[in-house]
């Protein structure tokens, strides 16, 4: 047994409450896999969980971090032993079992991935669930034959973790990617990317029509709401559309129309239970062809484990820029 700190969030008779306490690993979640946290990230399902203002934990007490990265310290697991560098994105972090907003974690085997040798365990945070949930539509797509040759990907929220890694990803695998944001003061930083055209949100002028000029080959919503509707008559014949976030609205209002004279597809991207062999292709991925090649510059944040709270707020109210990455390890 071995305490250490942990971000631990409860509900119970006197509300719902956070912050740092003390535990020990004997408390932890049942896992074949221990291991020494050395660094988390912040995802808008993190803020979500810490403020209380989503209901994303299904249980309580837990602790917080929907991505972990760290060395095996034990396991009763062949596939992993002392020493090893592991991560785990989504799997029920932070909503079935304990997550990586601590010291130490105990994590299943069958959702622990060897960290891919070419990545340093806080680049697979950089990376964490944004990166593997952009990765993830990118497979999605190509398997649905999306190729450059369609036209450009538009990516709605584009300053956000997912967006930012998005255009990074996309880019080296070769489409041209129009970034839609309403941080036009962030377009430098999104053309550096990789973005060969930022679009002002707040210039969005849809036509309303059922079926527009096809102006994309695919899209990468963040968004939904209006922003999704708006897109999807824009986009080329049997183009795709991968949905993965309600930044704007879960609601989508809107016809069957590019679906059945467009052949356009809507793909849904659901990051946090994907299916192990899939899991594994796409961190490979993300190690080699994929690896975004700007990651200094997409993480934007790093802060340690007393100050993961600070960040929630303003990634609630729309102001977070990047990616932030937490330092769990010395």
């Amino acid at each position: 047994m071995t305490n250490f700190r942990a971000f631990r969030i409860h509900q119970d008779d006197t509300g719902y409450r956070a912050g740092i306490e003390t535990m020990d690993t004997d408390a932890l979640s049942p896992g074949e896999v221990l291991v020494k946290v050395e660094w988390s990230s912040v995802n808008y399902k993190d803020a979500l969980a810490g403020t209380g203002k989503g209901k994303i934990l299904r249980k309580f007490p837990l602790n917080g971090g929907i991505d972990v990265a760290g060395t095996v310290v034990a396991s009763t697991s062949p596939a992993f032993k002392e020493g090893d560098k592991v991560l785990a994105t989504g799997s029920g972090l932070s909503e079935t079992r304990d997550g990586g907003y601590a010291e130490y974690v105990r994590l299943p085997a069958e959702w622990t991935v060897a960290l891919p040798a070419s990545l340093t365990t806080r680049e697979a945070m950089i990376i964490g669930t944004a990166g593997f949930t952009a990765a993830l539509a990118l497979l999605r797509m190509t398997d649905n034959r999306q190729t450059p040759a369609l036209g450009p990907i538009a990516i709605t929220g584009a300053t956000g973790g997912v967006g930012m890694l998005g255009i990074d990803i996309f880019s080296r695998a070769g489409y041209e990617v129009h970034a839609i944001s309403g941080k036009a003061d962030r377009f430098d930083v999104l053309r550096m990317l990789g973005a060969s055209e930022c679009v002002d949100r707040h210039g969005l002028a849809f036509s309303g029509k059922p079926m527009d000029s096809a102006k994309y080959g695919g899209l990468l919503d963040n968004v939904g709401g209006t922003t999704l509707a708006g897109f999807l008559p824009l986009i080329s014949p049997y183009g795709n559309a991968a949905i993965c976030g309600l930044a704007g609205s879960p609601e989508l209002s809107t016809t069957v129309m590019p679906f059945i004279i467009r052949g356009v597809s809507v793909l849904g991207v659901a990051s946090a239970g994907t299916a192990r062999d899939v899991r594994d292709e796409v961190w490979s991925r993300l190690s080699g062809e994929w690896k975004p090649r700007h990651l200094d510059a997409i993480c934007t944040k790093e802060v340690a484990l007393e100050d993961v709270a600070g960040v929630f707020g303003t990634m609630l109210e729309g102001g977070s820029f990047g990616r932030t990455v937490v330092r769990i390890g010395p």
